[in-house]
């Protein structure tokens, strides 16, 4: 009957745990094994599969059998593996108290035992369980005696396991040489042990302490390393290397690198709906674009990383999207908004200070404590139980001395708890005034940028006003003078309408002058912005050509008409300015009988405009400087005069656009002006 029921029992188990191959043979096993210590040892084989599995109500279930066995035989050993396991379900089940109270009987019975490599593995997990729940101080001595045991065996693998669990426990309580020790020594166990897997996490976890203490180069090296190892299909690693490694080539000055490697984590983390993968990657691109001073664009990036952050209180990236956020706005002058960033920014940083301080504190205990195995414990508490046993009647006569002196050490106590408060006092004093002063000195920079800002823009007016002021004097006073004559009867009628069509050159002159003026001025104050919209180019051309037509024909030259109609999406008052320039720039260098042709096609997915002439050509030397804010004007082929402001305006003006313009030339050939503006919206390269 007894046998009957053993198989019964045999039976539920093979088909709840027909999962493996190896469940299966163990469970048959089980079921005709007569032998109460061979089923015991059975059914710790089957625990640790089922524990793998994650099964843990089944486990719980062969762990409280093989218990009343264990008793039975009175099987220590055994005993010690069962409580060891249970520990290991309960601890994954949240219950930490009876945890950490189960893995202590089984390591009292295996040091009963004598079972060193055992209870060195008990002292390990013990560690780790006590470093998850936050008890450091405990968790980490626990884990120091468990590595003194298991580096005296040679035991590779659960040593592995030890010390990535204390290289982790020093990495968070900020003892960067403690933990960087420890991660290398688990490189070089598992590169004996060749577990691939392992080495791979290992040289992540190691690269983010190096990223955390700015040792940039280390970081690289061993994410590089990383990535060598890692098998390509494997985004989850990637989406959490890519970030970080673009991070750290931004502070290198490696900005293509950390551009493509940033781009890439975002996209992979975005796939995998990773949002600290994607705040990192965001919070990245947004201080790549601020160095290339794409204020714009970067803002954009920290204000969605910030949202992010925000949603998952991770204030860590919080502060980071924060002070970029602070940057962003105090160069751009919005210092108002600047200073809440600021403010927010501190509130965090203070608080994250405040928790360093905690377990710097910690690091500073854990660095006193010395470890001692098991067994030496217990052998000074017996010797010091037998020598307090023995002094207990010596020590009679001193009672009075002993009250006495905890009544001083009563009263100095109570001194100083009144010192630490008043200390305490001034303390929160110190700190209000250091963020009064930390204030103070964001207004000073914001006051020195601003002061940088203007005197900026002063020299850009200083500029401008001596480039122009001959030009604008002269055509001024040409006017003037025709006036003066006609005003006093020098001339005639007949002479003075002669002379309109040179007065009416000297009136554009000027206004074309004053209107590129007034645009570049703005384009390099930062206040000009593109309105975008869709329209038909060719209307653009019909436009302007009619503003030329008077001078064409005063200079006896011939515009030939190529374009077609076609839609860009740019702003139109924009394009206007540019093709204007343009046009002018070509009827001033060509002479008479020269050809201008304009037109337009589809090109790369972009509308290519081109503006060419057979005119006099500009020089290679020129042409390297010409849309450059320093380039000087030429004298046009009828002693026309300019600024040499007219080109540098088209390129602000086609880049605010998203696009380009650039010249080819030849002396006494003649020059071709293209530019390339989009067809329809298009995202920023950054985020492309």
């Amino acid at each position: 009957m007894k046998h009957l029921f053993v198989l019964f029992l045999a039976l539920v188990s093979l088909n709840c745990f027909s999962q493996t191959e190896e469940l299966d043979n163990l469970a048959i096993q089980l079921a005709y094994e007569s032998s109460e210590s061979s089923k015991v040892a059975i059914s710790i084989e089957i625990i640790k599969n089922l524990i793998a599995l994650k099964d843990f109500d089944k486990a719980l279930k062969h762990i409280k059998q093989s218990e009343k066995l264990s008793k039975k035989l009175n099987s220590d050993k055994k005993l010690a593996q069962l409580l060891y396991y249970k520990a290991l379900i309960l601890s994954l089940k949240d219950d930490y108290i009876t945890s950490v109270n189960l893995l202590n009987k089984s390591k009292a019975l295996s040091i009963k035992l004598n079972d060193s490599l055992f209870t060195a593995e008990i002292n390990s997990k013990l560690g780790a369980i006590q470093i998850e729940h936050g008890d450091y101080k405990q968790g980490i001595i626990n884990i120091k005696k468990g590595i003194i045991q298991l580096e005296s065996k040679n035991d590779s693998p659960t040593l592995s396991e030890a010390y990535n669990t204390l290289a982790s426990a020093y990495k968070n309580i900020n003892q960067f040489e403690n933990s960087q020790k420890f991660y290398l020594k688990n490189i070089e166990i598992n590169k004996n042990l060749g577990n691939r897997e392992a080495i791979l996490q290992t040289h992540i976890d190691l690269a983010e302490l190096y990223i955390e203490h700015k040792h940039y180069k280390e970081a690289v090296f061993n994410f590089e390393n990383a990535l060598t190892l890692l098998d390509t299909k494997n985004e989850e690693y990637k989406g959490r290397i890519q970030p970080q490694l673009g991070t750290a080539y931004i502070n290198f000055k490696n900005l293509d690198l950390a551009n493509r490697h940033l781009i890439e984590g975002l996209e992979i983390n975005r796939r995998l709906k990773n949002t600290e993968g994607t705040i990192h990657s965001l919070n990245g691109l947004a201080e790549l674009n601020r160095i290339k001073r794409r204020f714009k664009t970067a803002k954009k990036l920290a204000l969605e990383a910030k949202t992010l952050g925000e949603s998952i209180n991770d204030k860590q990236k919080l502060l980071y999207s924060y002070r970029l956020l602070k940057d962003l706005d105090s160069l751009q002058g919005n210092f108002k908004q600047a200073y809440l960033w600021q403010s927010k920014y501190f509130t965090i940083k203070n608080r994250l200070d405040r928790e360093k301080e905690k377990k710097e504190q910690l690091a500073r205990t854990l660095d006193a404590i010395t470890i001692e195995n098991d067994d030496l414990k217990v052998s000074t508490l017996s010797k010091i139980k037998v020598s307090t046993v023995a002094n207990t009647q010596a020590n009679t006569p001193f009672k009075l001395a002993f009250y006495v002196l905890i009544i001083v050490f009563a009263i100095a106590l109570l001194f100083l708890i009144s010192i630490s408060i008043k200390r305490n006092g001034l303390l929160k004093d110190i700190r209000r005034l250091e963020t009064k002063n930390r204030d103070i000195e964001l207004e000073n920079k914001s006051i020195l940028e601003q002061k940088e800002h203007l005197e900026s823009i002063n020299d850009i007016k200083d500029k401008l006003f001596s480039i122009v002021s001959h030009d604008l004097k002269d055509s001024l006073i040409s006017t003037k003078e025709f006036i003066d004559l006609l005003k006093d009867g020098s001339i005639s009628q007949d002479e003075f309408r002669s002379l309109l069509p040179e007065l009416s050159d000297n009136a554009n002159n000027a206004s074309l002058l004053l209107f590129n003026l007034l645009n570049w001025s703005k384009s390099q104050m930062q206040t000009l912005v593109s309105n975008p919209s869709l329209f038909d180019i060719q209307e653009v051309f019909y436009e302007k050509i009619k503003l030329i037509d008077l001078k064409l024909q005063s200079k006896n030259i011939q515009l030939v008409d190529k374009t077609v109609k076609d839609v860009v999406y740019a702003d139109r008052s924009m394009v206007e300015i540019i093709i204007q320039n343009l046009l002018a720039n070509a009827v001033k260098f060509c002479k008479s009988g020269d050809i201008i042709t304009l037109s337009n096609h589809i090109s790369n997915g972009y509308a290519l405009i081109t503006v060419a002439d057979s005119g006099i050509g500009i020089t290679e030397e020129n042409q390297r400087q010409l849309f450059s804010k320093n380039s000087i004007s030429t004298i046009g082929t009828n002693n026309e005069k300019g600024t040499g402001l007219g080109l540098s305006i088209c390129k602000d003006l086609v880049e605010l656009n998203n696009g380009r313009i650039w010249v080819d030339s030849t002396i006494n050939k003649g020059s071709s002006f293209y530019i390339e503006l989009p067809k329809d919206k298009v995202k920023t390269p950054e985020l492309v």
